[in-house]
Parts: structure tokens; C-alpha cells; sequence
């Protein structure tokens, strides 16, 4: 059975051009496009169909990419998230992976290019092109910075490893022998410091710094 992909892009012509592309692979196909997040949101809590992957696009009016892809972690985490953007810009890039995007794709990609990042993305769970994996490690250090700028307790540091796993927040808490409301307080604590937004944004910051070991 083919993988299910929604296209969000406020570009109707490519959005188009992009359906008919993946409408000659073999693995994936379309099953509907949206303009913006907003759209993608109103047809998701509509019953629509949902989808294996969205491709994202990051610039839109109504609702863009960043909050699209946090929303989408938020409320849909089965749904992999690849952005495919004009923006390849550092801060785009990192925003986007914190956000909760698993892959990142510029629109000058080849449609070749494009079907190996989604059969990689379905299959390892996750595509960055060499290009993004630079950005996306020459920030590793800026990470670091900010940890040690930031007071982290050891309680915090205790839930930050367990953000990576597949654990509720209600299993954190057992496991941390509190309250789901304490577990919260760890999380909203956490991202008001480092200046994250989702659960994703969290775990990446804690594999990038060793604490999910």
C-alpha cells in the first residue's frame, strides 16, 4: 500500500507540480493539497484522511510552516513532517527541525532527490541533506552555549532524558515518582528556558547534549 502525502504550500501551481510528481512514484501518493496550515487544520479536524507525511512549506499568510509543523507534533505525532522551502537559512532550518519536521528539502530539489529523502524519511524516520546536516551540527556548539548559560536542575535533567523516549508524560511521572503535573511543570520550565516550543524541540536538545543517554 502506497504512503499517503498532503502538500501545504500557498503556491497553487506548485503544490500542482509537486502532486504530479509524486504521482509518478511508486511507494507515495497525494491525496490532497492545502493552502496553508490553517486549511491542513480545519481538514484534518474534519475527518479528512490522515496523512503518512506532509510536505511544508514554510513561508505562507494565515498559519506558516514553523507553526504548521508544531502544531502537527503537538496533535498528529504519527504524521512525519518534511519541510520543503525556498528557506535554507540556518535559523529556518534549526526552527523547523525544533518545531518537529524530521526532514528539510529546498524546491530547487530534483524529483529523483525528492523520492529517496521520502523513502528514506518512511523508512529510517527521518532525511537531512548533506547541506542540513552542516547546519544543523555547526549549531551543536551554540546548544552547548546556551545549556551552560541556563540552570538546569537535575530534575529537569532527569526528564529531559526521558523525552526521547516513546514514554507519556503520565509514564514520566511514574517513573520519576511525581505528579503528570510536576512532569508538565519540568516541561513548560524547560522550554521557557531554552526557548522551545514542543516535546520534539526538547529531545533534540537533550540528544544534542547527552542527556538521553
Amino acid at each position: 500500500m502506497k504512503k499517503t502525502i498532503v502538500i501545504v504550500d500557498d503556491h497553487i501551481l506548485i503544490a500542482k507540480a509537486l502532486e504530479g510528481i509524486i504521482g509518478n512514484f511508486n511507494e507515495f501518493e497525494v491525496i490532497y493539497v492545502c493552502e496553508n496550515g490553517k486549511d491542513l487544520i480545519d481538514k484534518l479536524e474534519n475527518n479528512s484522511k490522515i496523512p503518512d507525511i506532509v510536505l511544508l512549506d514554510i513561508s505562507m499568510p494565515i498559519m506558516d510552516g514553523f507553526e504548521t509543523a508544531a502544531w502537527l507534533t503537538q496533535n498528529h505525532p504519527g504524521i512525519q513532517v518534511m519541510a520543503l522551502s525556498m528557506q535554507g537559512d540556518d535559523n529556518s532550518v534549526i526552527k523547523m527541525i525544533k518545531n518537529g519536521a524530521k526532514g528539510y528539502l529546498l524546491k530547487n530539489t530534483h524529483p529523483k532527490e525528492l523520492e529517496i529523502a521520502l523513502t528514506k524519511l518512511n523508512s529510517e524516520g527521518f532525511f537531512y541533506p548533506e547541506w542540513a546536516s552542516k547546519i544543523i551540527f555547526s549549531n551543536l556548539n551554540k546548544d552547548k552555549e546556551m545549556e551552560s548559560a541556563v540552570r538546569i536542575s537535575d530534575r529537569e535533567r532527569e526528564f529531559l532524558k526521558y523525552t526521547v523516549t516513546e514514554l507519556s508524560y503520565k509514564e514520566i511521572a511514574d517513573r520519576m515518582c511525581c505528579s503528570p503535573r510536576t512532569v508538565e511543570s519540568y516541561r513548560d520550565q524547560l522550554c521557557d528556558k531554552l526557548d522551545l516550543k514542543t516535546r520534539v524541540g526538547l529531545a533534540v536538545f537533550a540528544i544534542k547534549n547527552g542527556f538521553a543517554g
